[in-house]
């Protein structure tokens, strides 16, 4: 697949923290070779729809709710034909479950307004959608299409970039994404992303409670000097 130019320029970022930033890639890529998507999904459409879910919610109870949402609403237009209200009780379960009820008929009735029922290949179209913003675009482009049009930074990329000394603290989830994908070669951006999100469950959790015990963070890991600062 041609990869698209970027709409941006990316930060100029030196030799040396490039060639850091590969072996972090190859440390990770040990530690977690099977890699994939946490949520569970069929289609395009369906891992749009649980990504939206996904948002301050686990990916445990995404998947909880998702095989009756899909059984009950198998595509797109099938959300459409419906309210939000009736899609609220299969999602009861997860946070925000009416505003996300609101998101998902709203963004599949566009899908079949203006996409033909197709979730679109480009990060333009789908940040046409309602609830897709950046981090849910990447989501749907990397897993779906292997489409690498940005790096997915959520609460676990944002931690383990600053622990492991790839972004300065403090920065923009913007800029975060910005450095990592002028660090690591596009074609790993999808992946990786994973690898970020198993190690920070894992491992180099919130309260850091497995860091110093963990082999890639016994290496690269900068959390003291973080702590010092």
């Amino acid at each position: 697949m041609v990869e698209r130019e970027l709409p941006f320029a990316l930060p100029k970022v030196t030799p040396a923290a490039r060639r850091r930033a590969g072996k972090v890639l190859v440390a990770l890529e040990e530690h977690y070779p099977d890699v994939q998507c946490a949520l569970e999904y069929s289609s395009p459409h369906e891992l749009l729809i649980a990504t939206i879910l996904s948002a301050q919610a686990t990916d445990v109870g995404v998947n909880k709710a998702t095989p009756a949402l899909f059984e009950r609403f198998p595509t797109p237009r099938d959300f459409v034909v419906v309210t939000p209200e009736e899609i609220e009780p299969f999602i009861k379960t997860i946070g925000l479950f009416r505003n996300k009820a609101k998101a998902i008929h709203a963004s599949m009735t566009t899908l079949v307004e203006d996409f033909g029922g197709e979730v679109p290949q480009t990060m333009e179209e789908l940040l046409t959608l309602r609830g897709v913003a950046r981090k849910t675009a990447n989501v749907v482009l990397g897993n779906a299409f292997g489409i690498n049009d940005g790096f997915v930074v959520d609460t676990h990329v944002s931690r383990l970039a600053v622990r492991l000394g790839l972004v300065e603290k403090g920065m923009t989830v913007q800029r975060i994404e910005r450095q990592l994908m002028a660090l690591f070669p596009r074609e790993r951006w999808c992946d990786l992303s994973h690898m970020f999100v198993w190690h920070g469950r894992r491992a180099c959790t919130a309260r850091g409670a497995a860091c110093n015990s963990h082999p890639v963070c016994q290496q690269f890991g900068k959390c003291c000097e973080l702590r010092d600062k």
